[in-house]
C-alpha cells in the first residue's frame, strides 16, 4: 500500500506542503469532508474486495464521473442564452431596482439591494446569478430566506425560472430539514440512509438533498438562513457547509428580519464566503442604517444622515447607487390607529369591510388572537373566510407542513394578483408577511416595528387591479392597545412588550420606544407614500437616535438599557460559537446540542401515526409544538391520535385539538406567537 501511494502521489517525494495558513487548513478540512462523502457512496465507489494497485486510475474516473453526475464539476452550469433581461423573464423590460442589479459588474463580490415589496427582487437576484455564471464567478446559488414556509414559496418560483435559464434545467434543491424535493420530484427515506424518488427518472445530482448537511453543495438549493447560519458555527458538518458554499452566490433575502444572534452568525458566515472569493447579494426592503452598518461595515451618522440616504438603492464597495423611480409600483397607504385590538373588535372591522366587497388581509401578532379574530368571523359570516376544501380556515404556523402547503396556495387564490373581486377575508400571524404575493383591498393589522409594518403594508394593492367602490385608495387599520403602550414595558400583551426571563428580556416585539416610534409615525403622516417614504418611515422609528430621544421623553430610559443590554448579550452569545476561520482549528467542538442557529427554547417535532390525516382531509406525517407547550417532553414520546374531527392529539400528559384553526391546546392557552 506504501510503495502504492508514492506511486499514485509523486509528489510526496519532490514538494512541500503549502503553508498551514487557517483560512486554507478550514476550506481543505471541509473539501475533504465533502469527498469522503462522495467516495463513500456505493452508487459511484463499488465495494473492492481485494486491493489493485492500478485501482488508483480507476478511482479517478469513477470521481471524475461522478463529480460531474452531482454537479460539482466547474462550469456544468450552462445557460440557454445571454446573461440579459430576456433570460430572466417574459416581461418587456426589467424594472429600476431590477436593471440597477443588472448593471453591476460582476467584479463586485458583495451587492445590497434595498428596495419595496413587490420591486422584483427575486428576478433581481436571478439576473445577477446569471450575470455571474456567465463570468466563470460562480457555479452555484443557494437562496436563504428567513422561514421555512417562504422558502417552500420560493422554491417553486426559482424552479421555474430554471427551467427558463437553462436547456438542461437543474433541479431547485429544498434545503428544508425533513422534506425531501428536488426541482418537482419528492423523495421518500428509506431504512440505510436510501431515498427512494416518486419518479422513474435517474437524476444524481439529488444527492445533495438526501441528507441536510450536503445542501449547500447543491447546484442551486433555496431553504432557511439557518442552513447558511450552520456553516458558521462550531457544530458537525460547518466545515462541510462552508467549503460547499464557497462556489455559489449565496443570496440572503429578508436581512432585516434576524435578530441580534442570527445577524452576527450570517454576518461571520457571509465575511467567510467573502474571504475565499465568493460572492453574496442581501436584500431587503426595510433595513434600517443601524443594521446596514453592520453589513457593509459603514461609519456611524446621525439621524438627519441616514435618512437622507437614497431609497430605493443598491449598494457596493463604490457605495449606494440610486435607484430610479418604478413608475408602476408607487401607492399612497391611508394608515390609522384603531384604539383596541381583541378579537372581536378585528373581526367587527373585517366584516365590515367585506361586507361591502372587499378582500380583506388581517394579519395579528400571535396566534392565539389570530384564532379568537377567525373564531369571531366564523361565528357571525363563515362563508367570508379562507377555505380549503370548503372549510373555512386561517394562516399560521401551527399546521403541519402539508396542510401549510394547501394553506398557502388557497391564500393566494383568495387575495392574490388573479383573485376574483368580492368580500373574504383571509385572518392570519407573520407567516401572510413575506412570499406570498397578496393583494388585498384593506389590511388590518396589529401594532409592530415600523420595518415589519412596512412589509405587512407590501401586500396591501400590491398590483395595479380593479378596486371594489370604497377600497379605491390603499388604506390600513392599525390595532393598538387601548391604554397605550407605557403598560408594555412592564407585561406584555399580543406579542408586544416583553416577558421578565430573569435578568433578561424575552417577547416577540420587545423594543416599544421603536414601537412608540411608529404608532407617533401613523399619527402624524396618515398618508404614506410607498416607496418615497420608506428610508424615513424606518430611520424615525429604528434609529438610535429616535428611540433614546423617545425613551427619554417617556422616562423609559432603564427600559431601553435592557433591551440593547438584550441585543449586546445575543451579540456575545453568538461570538462564543461562531467558527473563526481566520483562527487555528479548534482542538474541539462544543456540545452540537446546545448551539443553535436562533436563540430561545425550541418546540418539540411530533411524529404522527402513518395515515393521520390533517385538517383538510390529506395525510400529514408531523406537527410541530410551540416551545412553552414543549416544557417535558422530548418528541419521542407515543402521540395517540383520534381523527374526530377535530383530530385529538394525545403526547405524554397533553390533549391537543387539530383542524381548521389549527393545532390549539384542548383546555385554552395563556398566550402564543
Amino acid at each position: 500500500m506504501g510503495r502504492a501511494l508514492l506511486d499514485w502521489f509523486p509528489e510526496i517525494m519532490t514538494s512541500s506542503a503549502p503553508e498551514p495558513v487557517p483560512p486554507l487548513v478550514h476550506f481543505f478540512c471541509g473539501l475533504l469532508t465533502l469527498a469522503d462523502w462522495i467516495g463513500s457512496d456505493r452508487r459511484a465507489f463499488p465495494f473492492e474486495s481485494t486491493f489493485r494497485r492500478d485501482y488508483w486510475e480507476t478511482a479517478r474516473t469513477r470521481a471524475a464521473d461522478r463529480v460531474a453526475a452531482i454537479g460539482l464539476a466547474g462550469g456544468s452550469l450552462r445557460l440557454c442564452g445571454a446573461p440579459g433581461w430576456a433570460l430572466i423573464s417574459d416581461h418587456p423590460s426589467p424594472r429600476p431596482a431590477q436593471q440597477a442589479v443588472g448593471s453591476v459588474p460582476a467584479t463586485e463580490r458583495l451587492v445590497l439591494l434595498e428596495a419595496e415589496t413587490g420591486s422584483g427582487k427575486t428576478e433581481a437576484a436571478l439576473w445577477r446569478f446569471a450575470t455571474l455564471l456567465a463570468a466563470e464567478e460562480v457555479d452555484a446559488l443557494y437562496f436563504a430566506v428567513p422561514t421555512r414556509a417562504a422558502a417552500r414559496q420560493l422554491h417553486r418560483r426559482v424552479n421555474t425560472a430554471l427551467k427558463r435559464m437553462f436547456d438542461a434545467a437543474p433541479e431547485a434543491v429544498l434545503a428544508v430539514p425533513g422534506q425531501l424535493l428536488a426541482g418537482e420530484a419528492a423523495g421518500r427515506r428509506l431504512p440505510g440512509f436510501e431515498v427512494l424518488w416518486d419518479d422513474t427518472a435517474s437524476r444524481p445530482a439529488r444527492w445533495a438533498a438526501e441528507h441536510a448537511a450536503r445542501y449547500l453543495a447543491a447546484q442551486v438549493a433555496v431553504g432557511t438562513v439557518d442552513q447558511v447560519a450552520l456553516g458558521g458555527l462550531r457544530v458537525k458538518y460547518a466545515h462541510l457547509r462552508g467549503s460547499a458554499l464557497s462556489r455559489a452566490l449565496l443570496v440572503i433575502d429578508e436581512v432585516h428580519a434576524s435578530d441580534a444572534y442570527m445577524t452576527e452568525v450570517q454576518l461571520a458566515m457571509v465575511r467567510s464566503h467573502l474571504a475565499l472569493g465568493g460572492h453574496a447579494m442581501l436584500m431587503s426592503a426595510t433595513l434600517g442604517a443601524a443594521a446596514r452598518r453592520r453589513w457593509l461595515s459603514e461609519a456611524s451618522a446621525d439621524l438627519a444622515a441616514d435618512t437622507a440616504r437614497p431609497y430605493p438603492a443598491v449598494w457596493t464597495s463604490r457605495g449606494p447607487q440610486a435607484v430610479a423611480p418604478d413608475r408602476d409600483s408607487g401607492k399612497a397607504v391611508h394608515v390609522e390607529a384603531h384604539r383596541g385590538w381583541t378579537g372581536d373588535e378585528a373581526a367587527r372591522l373585517a366584516l365590515e369591510a367585506a361586507d361591502r366587497g372587499a378582500r380583506v388581509l388581517v394579519i395579528r401578532n400571535t396566534v392565539i388572537r389570530a384564532q379568537e379574530t377567525f373564531a369571531a368571523c366564523h361565528a357571525a359570516r363563515p362563508d367570508l373566510l379562507l377555505a380549503v376544501e370548503g372549510q373555512p380556515t386561517l394562516h399560521h404556523s401551527r399546521f403541519a407542513a402539508e396542510d401549510r402547503a394547501l394553506l398557502d396556495i388557497a391564500v393566494e387564490d383568495a387575495i392574490g394578483k388573479d383573485s376574483p373581486i368580492g368580500g373574504r377575508i383571509v385572518i392570519g400571524t407573520q407567516t401572510l408577511e413575506q412570499s406570498l404575493d397578496l393583494c388585498a383591498d384593506l389590511l388590518i393589522a396589529d401594532l409592530c416595528p415600523m420595518d415589519v409594518l412596512l412589509q405587512r403594508i407590501g401586500r396591501l394593492h400590491r398590483h395595479r387591479r380593479p378596486r371594489p367602490p370604497g377600497f379605491e385608495a390603499a388604506r390600513a387599520i392599525v390595532l393598538c392597545p387601548p391604554d397605550g403602550l407605557d403598560p408594555l414595558t412592564r407585561t406584555a400583551e399580543n406579542g408586544l412588550g416583553a416577558y421578565a426571563n430573569g435578568p433578561s428580556l424575552s417577547g416577540v416585539y420587545v423594543d416599544v420606544p421603536g414601537l412608540a416610534a411608529t404608532l407617533a409615525e401613523i399619527e402624524a403622516r396618515p398618508v404614506w407614500k410607498i416607496p418615497a417614504m420608506n428610508r424615513a418611515l424606518v430611520e424615525a422609528a429604528t434609529h438610535p437616535e429616535a428611540l433614546d430621544r423617545i425613551a427619554a421623553a417617556q422616562g423609559w430610559q432603564p427600559y431601553r438599557q435592557r433591551v440593547t443590554g438584550k441585543a449586546l448579550a445575543e451579540m456575545g452569545a453568538a461570538g462564543l460559537v461562531l467558527l473563526d476561520r481566520t483562527a487555528p482549528l479548534p482542538r474541539s467542538f462544543p456540545d452540537d446540542e446546545r448551539i443553535r442557529t436562533r436563540l430561545g427554547e425550541d418546540g418539540v417535532i411530533l411524529t404522527l401515526p402513518e395515515g393521520t390525516r390533517g385538517a383538510f382531509g390529506t395525510p400529514i406525517t408531523r406537527l410541530a409544538l410551540p416551545a412553552h407547550w414543549s416544557r417535558g417532553l422530548t418528541g419521542e414520546e407515543e402521540v395517540q391520535i383520534d381523527p374526530g374531527p377535530p383530530i385529538r392529539v394525545t403526547v405524554s400528559d397533553r390533549v391537543m385539538v387539530y383542524g381548521p384553526a389549527g393545532l390549539m391546546q384542548e383546555l385554552g392557552e395563556q398566550h402564543g406567537a
